[in-house]
């Protein structure tokens, strides 16, 4: 609170104008002074450097100087911020607070009703202190009533603390805090500036608002009565004018409107302090009566000498309070000088910032040239602050105000640019001095429990920083920034975490690269190559749990994965560790994922298709071989101790069916064998058929079995004509035997690595590896549904409920007949509406994908897990569970032509193998995926891509033969053909020829 502004002005005269015959205070005629302030009894200026000097009394301690002494009669510095650039100062009756313009905010003297912010561990401070809680917070103002102390950051979150018996703090409550707390209620207003009298508090909106709280028993809050308000409550008689300054006396207040002209008083009116030539308190704004308004309270547009002997043709410039009195200072109107806006805080007042112009003198420094010194304390400052960073790259405007979890207000593409200049700068000191700031100054500054939002921008733009894409900085950059990530409280991780997942998709996959760059930095250490294992490290073990958060975010998004989940693939990552025996020691160790062991399955994402594909065979054998041996063991104990066996115990599935009744066989062959039975090796043979199954017959197998059993016209599925997929019936009147068999089955392609092309859609196997599910996979099955069911989020009009006329309610055919089924108790008398729309599609997206189903797909669950039950599936994502099951359709059949291989008297360069391939690659696409399904046994291609792929060829001696494919070797046997005609019509014909099993 400003005690006595008349004191200040007449110091400032003194200071700054020298012709004015007025003495200097001594000790101070050799400095440029411009900003002071006033407590009860002592006072604070700053000059023009930032240094901060103080004198008066000092019995609370409130000059700064760490001195016991009652009083200071002349002018001193305070030594404790003698290197630091005071940018603003303000005083309460007893206590002192000052900016500066690093962004700490430091407090001192009386501390015993909190004022401080620092704790109520002592009474008073004889030197300044940091106030720390509010360290990271990036502060545009402060204020200081009688007992309390206000701040108010760079983008509207407001701070008070200290005496509260009038609820002055404004935080709903009378009781007192000793460290900052935040008046949420302000937190979307646009807080701008604050000023304070003894027991009241006044804030000025961006818009011209005005907020009043605490002691008003003089009218001081300008409510029109003289009740207190606990809680911030706006000046009705000032709305609608915009209010550019306010200031507060000790029980009074001003305020300025410049479109009127006007200035406005209310409160404590005893001394005339209202300037409404009476002497009384009012509780609303009343307008105050100088030579700037005519007598009926108008604003003078002309000079009007009859209104007042000391009228004159003037405007104010800007309002000043004291403790019970108030003046203006004014200008010529002819002068055209703009009032004073308290809502323009001078730069110079504030904490500094990474800018353009600064970056650009950087840029103009050659490479080896001197740097400026006031640029490198420039350099310093900023980069070494927690509190510049987060005032930086701000949206413009006001756009920034209201920092929450869903509102950075931070302009990446600002923020992005100006890195990037960073990165090209050329000066080797300033690249050093910028990078030693952030690593040895601001990163070991990043707090676990961050004050505010707002404090949280720096992990949304320190990752812009050009060093976190070189993984040889790992232990500099990464890893304390991974470390102060993982050591946040939960709810500022959440803030972080929807920040990250909610920026552009570029910046999202620079943060996966930069991490997955120091993985693999690690990779390809020599000691990892030579023993194909990895050693436990702090810096690693950070990198991989930074990018397990990533990958969780990636998959929380509500309009599916932000980037694709190869993204975050590390395809060396098979080739520099031995990925089966990781998984292995993973399978058996105890405690999988204790600190200080590293298995890179627990970060099954950086795996792409080649190793994961691995993986599940090394699942399989490890099975496999296990049922085998139980087999094995079974068959000598049944031997050795069993006189008449019962029969033979085979090492193998062995299914014997016929094409003709291919269920009901299949049916009655699986019967025979129990779970452990069904990890064995899988082979099947068709009745009058020749063929040894060598994985061939059994593609054919599963491939007709699938395709008879999923027929929509048998009422277990129905098919949804958009998509052409298929989804569980919730009316089939089907055995749930039926729905187990199917899991099964589908276990047991995965199983033996049968790629088949099942129409089912995602939600399937995100529902198998209990992934949520959502309106994204309706979409998979119907996307009109899914727009309809969108439509309804999207429509934000109040005629809604007429519009759509819809209940909590499902309406569906069943064999002819209409039902209904109601999404909640009553739901057909329920209408939809906007307060309950999502309600209604969580509702309905649930029923559809489980509620409806959850019987029959439980016993397809169950039958799948029988044969796929085991942590190998913990390493798949849905889509790849998808990818292993049906393959895909990304086909390169150049690939397919660079990885052929040729025996038996066939080379590259042979005419056929020339003549064959030129042949193959005029074939239209449905013509090569009939080779494909030839070759094969399957027209889609396996997980990992087309290179898993190597046909064989190998010649014929005859060429009255068609080509003969050996499905289970991808071996082709291609007769020597004597022209391109003839070769290109027998492999037509031979692909034709896609069922049935013979041997060659």
């Amino acid at each position: 609170m400003v005690r006595s502004i008349r004191v200040v002005t007449t110091i400032m005269d003194n200071l700054v104008t020298k012709n004015r015959g007025k003495d200097l205070i001594p000790g101070l005629d050799a400095f440029l002074f411009k900003r002071a302030a006033c407590g009860a009894s002592h006072t604070m200026a700053v000059n023009e450097w930032g240094q901060l000097f103080s004198w008066g009394s000092n019995a609370d301690g409130q000059l700064g100087l760490n001195l016991n002494n009652f009083d200071e009669r002349t002018p001193r510095m305070v030594k404790t911020l003698g290197a630091s650039v005071v940018v603003q100062i303000a005083c309460g009756l007893k206590h002192t607070l000052a900016l500066t313009n690093n962004g700490e905010l430091y407090a001192w003297g009386c501390n015993k009703e909190g004022q401080l912010g620092i704790g109520g561990e002592s009474v008073k401070e004889l030197k300044p202190k940091l106030v720390t809680s509010l360290a990271s917070v990036p502060m545009s103002y402060i204020a200081c009533g009688g007992y309390h102390s206000i701040a108010v950051s760079k983008s509207g979150a407001v701070f008070s603390w200290g005496r509260n018996i009038y609820g002055q703090l404004g935080l709903n409550d009378t009781r007192g805090r000793g460290l900052p707390s935040q008046l949420r209620t302000l937190r979307n207003i646009k807080v701008r500036y604050v000023s304070c009298g003894e027991d009241f508090s006044i804030f000025l909106t961006m818009d011209g608002g005005v907020f009043s709280c605490g002691a008003g028993m003089y009218g001081q809050l300008g409510h029109g009565n003289n009740n207190s308000d606990i809680l911030p409550r706006q000046v009705m008689e000032l709305m609608g004018s915009t209010v550019t300054q306010v200031s507060c006396g000790r029980r009074h207040t001003l305020a300025f409107v410049p479109s009127r002209g006007r200035v406005y008083a209310w409160g404590l009116g005893g001394a005339g302090q209202l300037g409404a030539r009476v002497s009384r308190s009012v509780s609303t704004p009343q307008v105050v009566l100088g030579p700037w308004v005519s007598p009926n309270g108008a604003a003078m547009v002309q000079p009007d000498i009859s209104a007042t002997p000391h009228s004159v043709d003037c405007v104010v410039r800007h309002v000043f309070t004291g403790g019970d009195h108030c003046f203006a200072t004014v200008t010529h109107r002819k002068d055209n000088i703009q009032p004073d806006d308290c809502r323009i805080l001078p730069p110079s007042t504030q904490v500094l910032t990474v800018t353009e112009e600064q970056l650009g003198a950087c840029q103009r420094v050659p490479k080896d040239a001197s740097v400026d010194h006031d640029l490198l304390t420039y350099l310093e400052t900023v980069f070494s602050s927690q509190a510049c960073l987060n005032a930086s790259f701000l949206l413009d405007d006001d756009a920034h105000y209201g920092c929450s979890s869903k509102h950075h207000g931070v302009d990446l593409d600002k923020a992005t640019k100006l890195f990037t200049t960073i990165a090209d700068l050329d000066n080797n000191t300033i690249k050093e001095l910028i990078f030693t700031c952030l690593t040895e100054s601001l990163l070991p500054t990043l707090m676990p429990s961050p004050p505010d939002v707002e404090s949280l921008r720096v992990y949304l733009v320190l990752p812009l920083y050009h060093g976190f894409d070189d993984p040889k900085l790992c232990n500099s950059l990464h890893n304390p920034f991974s470390k102060a990530v993982s050591q946040l409280k939960p709810e500022a991780l959440k803030v972080i975490s929807l920040w990250w997942s909610q920026a552009p998709k570029d910046y999202f996959e620079r943060l996966v690269r930069s991490y997955k760059s120091v993985v693999s930095h690690f990779l390809q250490q020599p000691k990892v190559a030579e023993n194909k294992t990895v050693v436990w490290d702090a810096t690693l073990q950070l990198a991989l749990d930074f990018l397990r958060l990533l990958n969780k975010l990636n998959h929380t998004t509500a309009d599916g994965l932000r980037v694709p989940y190869t993204s975050f693939h590390l395809p060396e990552l098979s080739e520099c560790i031995d990925v089966r025996t990781d998984y292995v020691k993973w399978l058996t160790e105890k405690h999988p994922y204790a600190y200080h062991k590293i298995f890179f399955c627990n970060y099954p994402f950086l795996f792409d298709a080649q190793a994961k594909t691995m993986l599940l065979e090394t699942d399989q054998a490890i099975q496999m071989r296990s049922a085998m041996n139980e087999a094995a063991t079974r068959a000598i104990t049944q031997m050795l101790f069993t006189p008449f066996p019962a029969g033979n115990i085979s090492a193998y599935v062995t299914l014997n069916v016929s094409r003709e009744n291919l269920v009901n066989d299949t049916l009655r062959e699986l019967s025979q064998y129990n779970s452990s039975d069904l990890k064995k090796p899988l082979k099947v043979k068709f009745h009058g058929e020749e063929a040894e199954d060598a994985g061939g017959v059994k593609k054919e197998f599963f491939m007709l079995l699938l395709r008879e059993i999923l027929d929509p016209k048998y009422g277990m599925f129905k098919q949804y004509e958009e998509t052409r997929t298929i989804w569980f019936s919730e009316d089939s009147l089907e055995d749930e035997v039926m729905y187990f068999l199917i899991g099964l089955l589908c276990g047991l392609v995965i199983y033996n690595f049968i790629i088949i092309d099942l129409p089912f859609p995602l939600a399937l196997y995100k529902k198998l590896l209990q992934e949520p599910v959502g309106l994204a996979d309706v979409k998979d099955m119907s996307p009109v549904l899914a727009k309809s069911l969108q439509d309804v989020l999207d429509y934000n009009e109040p005629d809604l409920e007429e519009v759509f006329c819809l209940h909590f309610e499902v309406t569906r055919e069943v064999f002819g007949e209409q039902r209904i089924y109601e999404l909640i108790t009553n739901g057909s008398n329920v209408p939809v509406t906007l307060e309950n729309k999502q309600e209604f599609v969580d509702l309905y997206v649930d029923y559809l994908l489980n509620k409806s189903v959850d019987s029959h797909f439980q016993a397809f669950y169950q039958g799948f897990h029988k044969v796929c039950g085991g942590r190998v599936l913990e390493l798949f994502h849905s889509h790849e569970l998808m990818a292993v099951i049906v393959g895909n359709e990304n086909y390169d059949w150049d690939e397919l032509e660079k990885n052929a291989v040729y025996k038996n008297g066939y080379t590259k360069n042979d005419p056929t193998i020339e003549m064959f391939w030129k042949v193959f690659h005029e074939l239209s696409l449905e013509e090569k995926k009939k080779f494909l399904l030839f070759l094969t046994g399957s027209d889609r291609i396996p997980i990992q891509g087309m290179k898993a792929i190597k046909i064989t060829i190998q010649p014929m001696s005859d060429d009255r033969f068609l080509p003969v494919a050996h499905t289970c070797f991808d071996l082709l046997d291609l007769p020597r053909y004597q022209t391109r005609e003839r070769l290109r019509y027998k492999l037509l014909q031979a692909i034709q020829q896609t069922q049935g099993f013979s041997l060659v």
